[in-house]
């Protein structure tokens, strides 16, 4: 499995790259945006590590010039951006994952896997499992052509168990992608949450298309 790491701090980069080769990867970097770029249109990559704060052409911008080059390789952000505002843009630009440093390297590697494990997603950011569709760009969920209304967080729960259907997530890992880390709410909100999407995502269906497995989490399963 082939990776790429742009990052401009040299220290850094090469940390990141020696963790990724012991655990058994094969690992390109770079330090600046056109670099990227280069590698990413002349190399085919299973994932990419992206910093956004760059030289030359940021993260964002070469996030933005290989998704117009039909280049859907998945790529995580890997920065020390961490406004909200920054995050949702990264996200709705095109990127798969987005990570804030200071970073967990176990963290950093169970993304990757999820990522790189992911089936292909129809573009456009209209993500189905079933008869379910989630459309990223109008926030709109049907079931059946039928709209399903979502508050915020039950939404931002659904996207994050579509975009890694028929993947167990732990409820730290959906917190994860719902809460910034300093996050302290109740342990089971999660639970909770799960149980008003079950309301409208299931109940009025024959087929039920989220699980709970025991001791692990949940999973969006898809038959398709």
């Amino acid at each position: 499995m082939r990776l790429l790491v742009v990052e401009d701090e040299k220290d850094l980069n090469s940390i990141i790259v020696k963790n990724l080769e012991a655990e058994g990867y094969i690992v390109d970097s770079c330090y600046d945006g056109d670099d990227a770029v280069f590698y990413m249109t002349t190399i085919q990559y299973d994932a990419v590590i992206l910093d956004v704060m760059i030289p030359k052409r940021n993260g964002f911008e070469v996030l933005k010039t290989i998704r117009e080059k039909k280049i859907e390789t998945p790529v995580l952000f890997l920065t020390a951006r961490d406004n909200v505002d920054d995050i949702v843009f990264g996200l709705n630009s095109g990127a798969d994952d987005y990570m804030v440093k200071p970073f967990s390297f176990d963290e950093l590697i169970a993304r990757l896997r999820v990522i790189v494990r992911r089936k292909p997603e129809v573009r456009e950011n209209i993500y189905t499992c079933g008869d379910l569709t989630l459309n990223v760009n109008t926030r709109q969920v049907t079931r059946q052509g039928k709209k399903i209304s979502l508050s915020p967080k039950e939404y931002a729960i659904l996207e994050c168990l579509i975009r890694n259907k028929n993947i167990v997530l732990t409820r730290a890992q959906i917190e994860s992608n719902i809460w910034d880390m300093d996050y302290n709410g109740e342990s089971n909100v999660i639970d909770v949450y799960i149980r008003y999407l079950r309301r409208k995502i299931d109940d009025d269906f024959e087929e039920k298309l989220i699980h709970t497995v025991r001791g692990a989490g949940y999973m969006l399963k898809c038959s398709e």
